[in-house]
C-alpha cells in the first residue's frame, strides 16, 4: 500500500517541486529585468541631468557673450535657458531624491525658469535687459558652473565605482540616520552650496509667483473661537440653541484658520464654515444636506444664489459661469466696479438643482484679494481698436471690461471677448492699453455649461 501510493505521489510532488522552482526563478528574472529598468532609468536621467546643467552654463555664457543691444540673440538665450532649465528640473523628477534634501536646487532652478521665461517674454526692443538683469545673469552663469563641477565630480565618480542608484534608494528608505553612499553625498553637497548662495533680485514678475499670499496681508485683529461661533450662528441662521463646535487649524503658521460646525433643531444636516484666524473672514461653507433628483435648472438655482450672497453680505457680485454636474450646479461670481469685472475677487457657489438651494461656497480669493473700492486704470485703446486685432474666424457673442490677473500675477485692464472658433467656446483677454492677447480660455463643456453673459 505504501509503494503504491509513494508510486503515485512521488511524480506528484516533483512535478510541484519542478514548478515552484521555475516559478520562482521567472519570479526572480522578472524581478531583476524591473529593477535593470528601473537601474537604466535612474542612471540615464542623472547624466542627463549633468549634460544639460553643463549646456545650461554654456548657453548663460552665449547670452551674456552678444553685445548689450542685441535683443534677438537675448532673447533666443533666454528661451534656450529656460527649456534647459526645464529639462534639468524634468530628470530631477525622475531620480529617487523624494527623500533627501534638494529642495534648495530645485527651487534655484525653478527661479532661472521663471526670470528665462518672463524675461524672454516681453518686448526686449521696448524693454531690454536691465543693469540688474545682466547682472544676475552674469551670476547664474557663475553659479551654474559650481553646480555643474559637483554634479561631474559625482558623474565621475559613479562611472569609475560602478555605483548603482538602486542602492540610492534603498539607503533613503532605510532608517539609518547615518547614510554614507557617494551619491547622497554628492547631491547634499549640491543642494549645501546653493543654499550658501545670496538672494537675487529675481524682479517683480518672478517674485509674485513665490508671493505667498498668507494671513499677514489681511487687515484686522485675530479673532477668538468664541467671536467665531457667534459668527457661525449668524451665517448658519442656526438660532441661540444650536450646537457649535470650533476647531483651530495651522496654529502657528500663516494659515491660522478656524473651523466651525454647526447643529441645529430646524436643519439637521451639519454646517461646516471655515474662518481666518485674522480679521476671522468666512472663506469656506458647506451644508452636508442630502442631495434629492434634479427638479430645478440651472437658471433658477443662479436666481438663488444671488439672492443668498446678497443676504450674507456679499455685494456687487456678478454670475460669469455656470456649469451643471449631475444634480449640482456651480457658479462662479465675481465683483463689479464701475462696469468692470474684477476677476481677482472671485467666489465660487454650490447650489443642489433638487430646490436650488446653495449647499456651499469657496470664497478664500475674494477674501484676500478684496480691498474695497479701487483705482481702477483707464483703457488707453478703444474697444472698437481692440475687436480688429482678433482673428477674422473668432465669432463674436458678448464683450465686456475686465480686471484680470496676468501670467506675472499683475493686474491688467483688459477688454473680455466671448465666441466660438474652431468649433470651441473661447474666452480672450485683451490688454486695454495696446490690445496684446493676455489670456485664452477654452470653456470646456459639462452635463450644461454657460458662460453668463
Amino acid at each position: 500500500m505504501y509503494k503504491r501510493l509513494s508510486a503515485v505521489l512521488f511524480p506528484i510532488v516533483t512535478l510541484l517541486l519542478i514548478g515552484a522552482l521555475v516559478w520562482g526563478y521567472q519570479e526572480n528574472q522578472e524581478k531583476n529585468s524591473v529593477l535593470i529598468k528601473a537601474e537604466n532609468q535612474y542612471q540615464r536621467a542623472f547624466h542627463n541631468l549633468s549634460y544639460h546643467m553643463d549646456r545650461l552654463h554654456s548657453e548663460l555664457g552665449n547670452t551674456l557673450a552678444v553685445s548689450s543691444t542685441s535683443n534677438a540673440m537675448h532673447r533666443k538665450g533666454l528661451i534656450n535657458v529656460w527649456r534647459l532649465t526645464s529639462e534639468a528640473q524634468n530628470e530631477i523628477n525622475q531620480l529617487p531624491l523624494s527623500m533627501l534634501p534638494f529642495n534648495k536646487t530645485e527651487d534655484f532652478l525653478s527661479r532661472i525658469s521663471n526670470f528665462s521665461y518672463q524675461t524672454s517674454m516681453r518686448n526686449l526692443d521696448k524693454e531690454p535687459l536691465s543693469k540688474e538683469e545682466m547682472k544676475n545673469l552674469k551670476t547664474l552663469y557663475k553659479n551654474s558652473a559650481d553646480i555643474t563641477k559637483d554634479l561631474q565630480a559625482v558623474q565621475s565618480k559613479v562611472i569609475a565605482n560602478r555605483l548603482r542608484w538602486m542602492d540610492v534608494e534603498s539607503a533613503m528608505a532605510s532608517e539609518e540616520k547615518a547614510m554614507d553612499n557617494t551619491i547622497i553625498d554628492g547631491f547634499k553637497t549640491v543642494d549645501k552650496r546653493v543654499g550658501e548662495y545670496p538672494e537675487l533680485n529675481w524682479g517683480p514678475a518672478v517674485s509674485s509667483i513665490y508671493d505667498k499670499r498668507s494671513v499677514k496681508k489681511l487687515s484686522g485683529t485675530p479673532v477668538s473661537k468664541e467671536e467665531i461661533k457667534h459668527k457661525a450662528i449668524k451665517f448658519a441662521d442656526a438660532g441661540p440653541h444650536a450646537t457649535v463646535h470650533v476647531t483651530e487649524n495651522g496654529k502657528g503658521t500663516d494659515w491660522e484658520s478656524y473651523t466651525a460646525t454647526v447643529k441645529s433643531k430646524h436643519h439637521p444636516a451639519v454646517v461646516s464654515m471655515d474662518f481666518t484666524k485674522k480679521g476671522g473672514l468666512l472663506i469656506g461653507y458647506h451644508d452636508n444636506r442630502e442631495i434629492g433628483k434634479k427638479s430645478v435648472t440651472i437658471e433658477q438655482a443662479r436666481a438663488k444664489a444671488d439672492q443668498f450672497l446678497i443676504k450674507k453680505g456679499f455685494k456687487d457680485m456678478t454670475p460669469v459661469t455656470a456649469d451643471q454636474y449631475g444634480n449640482m450646479g456651480n457658479l462662479t461670481y465675481v465683483s463689479k466696479q464701475d462696469g468692470v469685472l474684477i476677476y481677482p475677487e472671485k467666489l465660487t457657489v454650490r447650489v443642489g438643482l433638487d430646490n436650488g438651494e446653495v449647499t456651499g461656497f469657496q470664497a478664500s480669493d475674494y477674501a484676500y484679494e478684496h480691498k474695497g473700492k479701487r483705482q481702477l486704470p483707464k483703457p488707453k485703446m478703444e474697444m472698437a481698436a481692440v475687436r480688429k486685432k482678433l482673428n477674422p474666424e473668432f465669432k463674436e457673442t458678448y464683450s465686456r471690461k475686465a480686471l484680470i490677473k496676468d501670467d506675472t500675477g499683475k493686474e491688467v485692464l483688459c477688454y473680455e471677448f466671448g465666441g466660438n472658433i474652431n468649433g470651441s467656446r473661447y474666452r480672450l483677454y485683451m490688454d486695454a492699453s495696446d490690445g496684446s492677447e493676455k489670456i485664452v480660455q477654452e470653456l470646456k463643456t459639462s452635463d450644461h455649461q454657460t458662460a453668463v453673459e
